[in-house]
This record gives C-alpha cells, structure tokens and sequence, in this order.
C-alpha cells in the first residue's frame, strides 16, 4: 500500500529555482513531508529507505539513501540508492513492494531525486567517461539503419553493436523516423502538455502533490519552474531541431534538464491497519522491459504490456495513464502502440511542460497518479516510462481511499 506521496516543485537545471540546493538535503526534506503525513508511524521503525538516482556521481554519488537518513536523525534506518535511469524511483517503489510482499518488512520509504544543476560538483568531480568503446559507434550509423515504416533492424545483422552510449535526443530522432513521427504531430503534442499543465495550476491542482522546498538562504520554492501559459503548436514550430540538422526533435518538443525530489511511503496492508492508516493506493504489479538502446523511447509498450499481464488487465481496464514525456516523437508511438486514449494519458501535463529530474521521475509520477485518480473519483491507473540504455518500465496501481 502506498500511505503517503508528495514532490518537490521541479526546477530548471542550471539556471532555476533549486540550483543551490544538494540532492541529499533536497531529498531529505521530500521525505521528511512524505512521513509527515502519516503521523501514526513512528519513522525509526521504518525498514529501509531507497532512493532512486538516474547518475549517482558527484554530490550524488556517496549513498543518498543512507545520507538522507543520517539528515533526518534517522540513524536505525538503513539506506541505499538505486538507479535504472529515468525508471529509478518506480525500481525503489518495485523493489519496496517485493520486500513488503516477501514478509521482509512492514514499511520502505520508496524515493527519488537529480539535481542536474549540482552535477559536476564535489570531490567526485564530474561524470567521468566510463564508456566501452565496442558499443559506442558513430551515433549517425543508426540514422542510416532506420527506414520510415520499417521493422528495426538489428545492428548485429551487419557485424555492428547497437550504441548503447547514444544520446537521447538521437533515439528520440530515430522513433520518429521509424515510426513516422512528424515535426507537426510532436508541436501539437507539446503544446498540448504545456496547455494541460496550465490548466491544472490554475485549478490548484498541483497543490496537492507538491511540497514547498526551502533553500540554504530561506527563500520558499512552492511552484515548477516549468511550465508556460498560452503556448500554441504554432510558436513551437519556430523553434530550430537541436540533435540532427535535418530532425524535427526541437527544446520545445522534449523534456528540459531538471532538478527535483519525491517520495512515497510503502507499507503491508497489516502494518496499515494496526496504525490505523487510510492506504491512498495498492501497488498492484510492475514490469520491466528492454529493447534496442538505439531506439529506447519505445521501451513503455512492451513494459506496460507485462505489468498489466502481471494484473491480470487490459488497457481498457485502465482509467488514467501517466506516461513520462521524455520526448513527443516517442510519446506519440507509445500511446498508438499501448492503444489507449489520449485522453486518459497526461491529463494534467506531463515532463514536456513540468520538467523530468530523472531519479524523481517515477515517484513523481505515481503522486500526480494517485492525486489525478482522486480527484477524478476513478480507481486504476499507470505509471510508465523509457529508460536510457533502451529499457521501459511500467507499475500498475489501484486507488483504494
């Protein structure tokens, strides 16, 4: 059961809100409000605390887990970071439920957090090049093996490895070229998460997941540094592709680089019920899944397929969907291919306008579930996301509040 969930606001790397704060103090005050909710439990009684990290170097490279709970004074607590890139915070909320349904623990804070803008900072100076040179070829040969309607074609067949090192907004390019995505389709796509994500601030929406974040100088943070009013397809249309010269994958088209935190509470159903805690949520089944790294942003298809074959489900049991918007040329794929409406997926705006820390990611987007099934009075719903080195991950939950 999920008792508790709650983000930071998310802020622009580099240039935003939350630029000066470290993702281990960062995390410790999401996790702090995520317990805080759930007066009833006694935190040092908590069994462990994973926190989900997409690039665990540098600031954020000695344990968060375990730091996050020597902040928080939680010295019996045990910690440890976990990281399956953008999936990382739905593998700690996996890993969590496996735990609780082995009758290994009761209770697992289940969290996650980047902070882009710290990257390079500390004596782990930077992210040093850790890549294997018999998978890295040049980024264009995948380019060149990619015809418009196509099935893949698998690099081995000409004596090559796929470039597991390729950079995402390339895989976003080559998804739109195998799968016929157009600029047009991906402006439209865009504008339409910026004009959700308007909208939901405007009803307040976002006050239920987020919690304000303080920074070293005092200043409160309670909004995303995000999203934009009135933006249209139209404006989006003017802006310049940015990783292939002839591509459509533009800024506007894709997630920003973030920083940000989140966390849920996960606990047994017993546990709940001896403290008396109201469960938000159950965690009903998670599946993993892995394709070509060339072509990555497909990897929500196959993966969502397994969590609901794990449920015993079909999309159309499914009331809403949040699929993380890495980039509209993959969106667009994963929706027609998964078969489910696009008006049950990103209904209040998705990483396109908000923004996608990658550790955060996955607890960020089952707090924007959980709070879109209650105010929609509906009960079952998705989390799902592609993951860098061509993986897909998905989790299947049920509101029970």
């Amino acid at each position: 059961m999920i008792v508790a969930a709650t983000r930071s606001p998310i802020g622009r790397a580099g240039k935003g809100s939350l630029r000066d704060v470290r993702a281990d103090d960062l995390a410790a005050q999401i996790v702090r409000a995520a317990l805080c909710q759930v007066p009833e439990l006694d935190p040092a009684t908590v069994d462990d605390l994973l926190i989900g990290c997409g690039q665990p170097a540098g600031e954020q490279g000695y344990g968060l887990g375990r730091a996050v709970s020597v902040l928080l004074g939680l010295d019996s607590v045990p910690g440890a970071t976990v990281q399956r890139y953008c999936a990382s915070s739905v593998q700690t909320t996996r890993m969590a439920a496996h735990a609780i349904r082995a009758g290994e623990a009761d209770v697992i804070i289940s969290a996650g957090v980047e902070c882009v803008s710290r990257y390079g900072r500390g004596k782990a100076d930077g992210m040093p090049d850790t890549r294997n040179p018999l998978m890295a070829p040049a980024a264009e040969l995948s380019a060149r093996r990619i015809t418009e309607g196509e099935p893949w074609k698998d690099p081995r067949l000409d004596g090559e490895l796929p470039d597991l090192y390729v950079a995402m907004g390339l895989t976003a390019e080559n998804v739109a070229k195998l799968c016929g995505v157009g600029r047009n389709a991906q402006d439209e796509f865009a504008a339409l998460s910026q004009n959700r994500a308007e909208a939901a601030i405007a009803s307040g929406f976002f006050e239920r997941d987020i919690t304000p974040v303080t920074l070293p100088d005092g200043t409160v943070v309670r909004t995303d540094d995000g999203p934009r009013a009135g933006v249209t397809a139209e404006k989006l249309a003017s802006l310049a592709p940015v990783f292939r010269e002839d591509g459509t994958v533009t800024a506007g088209n894709c997630c920003p680089l973030n920083d940000g935190a989140a966390a849920l509470v996960v606990m047994s159903e017993t546990k709940a019920a001896a403290l008396g805690v109201a469960p938000l949520a159950r965690v009903v089944s998670t599946g993993v899944s892995a394709l070509s790294p060339e072509i990555m942003g497909l990897g929500p298809v196959d993966a969502v397929e397994r969590a609901l074959r794990h449920a015993g489900m079909v999309v159309g049991d499914i009331d809403l969907m949040e699929l993380n918007e890495a980039f509209a040329a993959q969106v667009l794929p994963c929706v027609d291919r998964i078969g489910i409406d696009m008006d049950r997926v990103n209904t209040r705006g998705g990483a396109i306008a908000l923004g996608h820390p990658f550790g955060q990611t996955g607890a960020r987007l089952t707090t924007t579930l959980i709070h879109g099934l209650q105010e929609s009075d509906l009960e079952r719903g998705v989390v799902t996301m592609c993951a860098a080195g061509g993986q897909g991950m998905a989790m299947v939950i049920e509101r029970v509040d």
